[in-house]
């Protein structure tokens, strides 16, 4: 639909319903109340994210998608769509095997490197080089790994554990929750078959994260928490890469129960994280994952904006190590923290500040922010001030935040 960012929210719900599901129906499919379902095609009141995951998850669709940033089924660039075609190839052929390899291979260094590559890319929000690098290691990776032995064939398994776990995330990113599950069951393969406990704990958080960005909150929380107890380590001697696994499950646990608004448990899990990142002392990176004291304070900020504790993370942000993150610290990372901080000065009423730094992210990060729900419901709450100055920001950003 060409006016599809003119319609009003509710109205893009009533669309995406359909005559085939009632009200009733879809409040039953996503685990909302009839009410709030009725409340929200009238446009009578604001939803929450946790509300607007559920919607979006019942309506086999994105959050963008009801927020109007992007059409029905043509939300994504002529890029993105070969990116991902390209991505689903390689996680298909490579695991059925379909792929005679080449003359010349690569060296394990060589496929080790390329992985990294698309991790970096993954970070930088550049999904078309993600595909292109997670291609070639998963093709010729997996050919590699079937003839190998020893130490060798162990390393290859963790290096295409890692790939697949790049491809899953990057298509969770999409909305692609079937490919990413199929990428996720063959890393979990290979690192069970090469006995890598870490390898296995990040992907359990990355599993973690597919059910959150399908409002499957409890199975989200469980996985993470079931995980992070299996590799538990003594903080008094515990790895590095163990802590770092740790204290991201601790994350991920923490992000489901504030999606669940238990505030409890939310606290209980930050508090967690915060310890491992203590012991860690400094931001350590593994298998594309990164974690240490920013990383835990800039969840931490994220996770007290969903539970509506906005002086809380306002008080996180304005710490002094936070004034200036680190060069190390990836796009996506970097932005996603900016726009929780930006809601947050909204819900407190520093409007303009709200718009200056979601205006920061959308030009840093311009592809990337189209797909998070986080601006339209900045957009709708700075819009209530001025809709005059939301239609300038949606200008200078390049896209729609209100109908």
């Amino acid at each position: 639909m060409s006016d599809w960012a003119d319609l009003t929210t509710g109205k893009r719900i009533k669309h995406l319903r359909g005559s085939d599901l009632t009200q009733q129906g879809l409040a039953e499919a996503s685990g909302l109340s009839l009410a709030l379902v009725q409340k929200a095609e009238q446009n009578r009141g604001e939803l929450s994210v946790g509300s607007l995951l559920r919607l979006a998850h019942a309506l086999n669709t994105d959050v963008s998608v009801i927020l109007g940033q992007q059409a029905p089924r043509r939300g994504m660039n002529r890029d993105v769509r070969a990116a991902l075609r390209q991505l689903s190839d390689a996680v298909h052929e490579s695991a059925l095997g379909e792929w005679e390899g080449i003359d010349d291979p690569s060296t394990v260094e060589e496929l080790s490197e390329v992985r990294d590559l698309a991790w970096a890319a993954y970070w930088a929000s550049d999904t078309a080089s993600v595909s292109g690098y997670a291609a070639k290691v998963l093709l010729e990776g997996q050919v590699r790994y079937t003839a190998a032995t020893g130490a060798e064939r162990t390393r290859l398994g963790s290096i295409l554990a890692s790939t697949y776990r790049v491809a899953a995330s990057c298509s969770t990113g999409f909305g692609h929750r079937d490919l990413a599950l199929s990428a996720l069951t063959s890393a979990k393969h290979l690192a069970k078959d090469v006995d890598d406990p870490v390898m296995t704990a990040l992907l359990e958080s990355t599993l973690s994260w597919i059910y959150l960005r399908g409002a499957k909150l409890p199975r989200a929380m469980a996985v993470a928490e079931r995980a992070a107890l299996a590799i538990e380590p003594s903080f008094s001697s515990g790895s590095r890469p163990q802590l770092l696994a740790y204290g991201r499950l601790m994350i991920s646990a923490a992000v489901a129960a504030s999606r669940r608004e238990d505030e409890s448990a939310a606290d209980d899990y930050i508090s967690q994280a915060h310890a491992a990142a203590a012991r860690l002392g400094r931001e350590e990176k593994l298998y594309g994952t990164s974690f240490g004291p920013t990383a835990a304070k800039t969840e931490a900020v994220g996770i007290h904006v969903a539970l509506k504790s906005y002086g809380r993370a306002l008080d996180l942000a304005a710490q002094p190590d936070m004034r200036k993150l680190p060069q190390s610290m990836s796009k996506v990372a970097r932005n996603r923290y900016k726009l929780d901080v930006a809601l947050a000065q909204c819900a407190v009423g520093l409007h303009d500040q709200a718009g200056e730094t979601l205006v920061e992210v959308a030009l840093d990060a311009p592809e990337w922010v189209k797909h998070q729900a986080l601006p339209g419901v900045i957009g709708k709450r700075l819009a209530k001030v001025s809709t005059a100055r939301v239609r300038t920001i949606s200008e200078l950003i390049g896209m729609p935040l209100i109908a």
